[in-house]
């Protein structure tokens, strides 16, 4: 069997990955993220060709692997809120969010040796309460989401900010949707228990 390779530095992915128990190596993608996003595409769109251009990223180091690529975007009405980098930027971001319902598009590519990809688009419904902005300035200042879309951590204590959330695999919500992952390395021939 061939290796498995995260193309990715999230330590957020890395966690999720090694819950399925598949040894993998991970390798650090070269993408313009920023680029991809200001496309003017869709967000779902975005999402999977961030994901794919990882993918191909990492493979063109590693062709001998099997190679996920994985990322996100928030759409907020059609546009794009990508991760904040900076307290005022999470502030604003949550600001915004704040009790309305985005969609959290997370993309997942699989790429064979061969160049073949297996692709699968996981989407929630996420709905924050109503916050007020010292809500939100104690929120940022003790979970500090300054590198995940929406600014928010919804394994940590970020699920304190929401009223709702409908999907169906909530490891995508975090970053790498475990269920459809699953399904593609069996495809592919991995053992997957």
């Amino acid at each position: 069997m061939h290796d498995l390779v995260l193309g990715s530095t999230s330590r957020y992915r890395h966690e999720l990955l090694a819950r399925l128990g598949i040894p993998f190596d991970a390798v650090a993608p070269d993408v313009d993220e920023e680029a991809v996003q200001r496309s003017g595409a869709e967000p779902d769109r975005v999402a999977l060709r961030l994901a794919v251009a990882k993918a191909a990223s990492a493979a063109s180091r590693r062709s001998d692997a099997f190679v996920i690529g994985s990322d996100q975007v928030v759409d907020l009405e059609g546009e794009i809120l990508g991760k904040p980098g900076d307290e005022a930027s999470a502030r604003e971001q949550l600001g915004r969010l704040a009790g309305r319902t985005h969609r959290l598009v997370t993309a997942l590519a699989l790429r064979a040796p061969d160049g073949t990809l297996r692709t699968h688009v996981d989407v929630h419904r996420m709905t924050l309460r109503s916050l007020g902005a010292a809500e939100i300035e104690r929120y940022v200042a003790a979970d500090q989401p300054l590198d995940c879309c929406g600014s928010y951590k919804i394994e940590s204590l970020g699920i304190s900010l929401f009223e709702r959330i409908e999907g169906e695999d909530f490891t995508a919500i975090p970053g790498l949707p475990l269920i459809a992952l699953g399904r593609l390395l069996r495809e592919a021939g991995f053992a997957v228990p």
